[in-house]
């Protein structure tokens, strides 16, 4: 029997395979056994491109990574608008993959594409004229905030029963069945409110800095 014309398996084959699963069950869902299923073949051959699930589920957090769009820290964007535009890439990347998020929150370790993001996060900031310490304060702020949004949904946490909020127990919250149903339009809402007002923060605290170097420098 001849043998096929491309191998069964791949490096890249088992990682969307396994955030295919990922996506559609969650976390627990990827298994070595089910993986094998899923890809026609016996759970061993597996171990020719990964040794342990967490490998692999490893593997699935840089694919997501990757997803990220890096261009705006090569480009002539300034520092604020760089940030800005890099954020908003990387949120959809993980509002898209979700489930994956409580892995990538474990940080970069050694995965190439999270590496290059937190390279290319810093090294922008410090071009622009951030100390050090600073540029690497603002990639961990920057990455608590985007990640947090994406752990789960503010108006999603509603039920869309308004008996569930009697006015006597909570009076501000009248309208809070009607929030699930613009569950979208609100999270992105308060996304971009947070996101604007992080960066104006950051852009008041770079200003200080500037004109405290002109008051200093000869």
């Amino acid at each position: 029997m001849a043998r096929p014309r491309k191998p069964l398996l791949s490096y890249d084959r088992i990682v969307v395979t396994a955030r295919g699963l990922v996506d559609a069950e969650g976390l627990p869902a990827v298994s070595t056994r089910r993986l094998a299923a899923e890809l026609g073949v016996s759970g061993p051959s597996l171990y020719n491109h990964f040794r342990t699930k967490d490998e692999i589920l490893e593997a699935v957090a840089d694919s997501v990574s990757a997803q990220v769009d890096l261009s705006m820290f090569d480009d002539v964007r300034d520092w604020r608008t760089a940030l800005h535009d890099w954020a908003l890439s990387y949120r959809k990347a993980l509002r898209d993959h979700p489930n994956i998020v409580p892995v990538l929150a474990r940080g970069p370790g050694r995965r190439p594409a999270a590496l290059r993001l937190a390279d290319a996060v810093y090294g922008a900031m410090v071009a622009a004229g951030w100390p050090p310490a600073q540029a690497t304060s603002i990639g961990a702020l920057m990455r608590y905030f985007i990640m947090g949004s994406a752990l789960g949904s503010f108006a999603g946490g509603f039920v869309d029963d308004a008996s569930a909020y009697d006015p006597a127990d909570y009076p501000h919250l009248g309208q809070a069945h009607l929030l699930a149903d613009q569950q979208e339009k609100i999270d992105e809402r308060a996304f971009e409110t947070g996101l604007t007002a992080l960066l104006d923060g950051l852009a008041a605290q770079y200003g200080r800095a500037d004109r405290e170097a002109g008051r200093t420098d000869p």
